[in-house]
């Protein structure tokens, strides 16, 4: 299991703990950071420790998983989740990029910083050929992270019943 903090330019990326619940729910439960999920905000307190024990079960099962993001400026602040798991594309599992960054972190460049980081520990720490993003197709400023980083657009994912299915992006490991 890779539980060493990874650093970037800006950030630090490390695995969450069960003393971040109260940052899980501040982010995931706030309406605008969840604009764009069909499922809507967390309710409570209690979904959130739900949340974040999943997190934690993937990082005890498979030795990575969603990092807590913290900027190198204030490493006590919380700012965002994001990283890469196994995600069920239906019935396909696939290694996912995903990430989500409280409204104070948008329009920074923290989610095209995260989301390189990602890639490259896809690649190379878990020697992955591809990684893959599912996004809502109206979420324009995640399209563009993924496109800024490589992704292509390979696919639709009908995810959401009722809805205009998501789109799939992969990035390919650079030979």
């Amino acid at each position: 299991m890779n539980t060493h903090p990874i650093s970037t330019q800006r950030l630090i990326l490390r695995p969450p703990t069960v003393d971040d619940a109260p940052s899980v729910f501040a982010i995931y439960g706030d309406p605008e950071t969840n604009r764009y999920n069909p499922s809507g905000p967390l309710a409570d307190m209690d979904q959130a420790k739900a949340v974040l024990d999943r997190w934690l079960e993937h990082w005890a099962e498979h030795g990575f998983g969603q990092w807590a993001i913290v900027t190198q400026e204030a490493p006590q602040r919380v700012i965002g989740f994001g990283g890469i798991t196994l995600y069920h594309y239906n019935e396909v599992e696939r290694i996912n990029l995903g990430y989500r960054f409280a409204v104070s972190a948008w329009g920074q460049g923290y989610a095209t910083e995260l989301a390189r980081a990602a890639l490259q520990f896809g690649f190379v720490q878990l020697d992955q050929p591809e990684v893959y993003g599912v996004v809502r197709p109206a979420h324009q400023a995640s399209i563009n992270v993924l496109e800024k980083i490589g992704m292509q657009r390979i696919d639709e994912l009908d995810d959401v019943p009722g809805q205009a299915p998501s789109l799939v992006y992969r990035a390919t490991r650079p030979l």
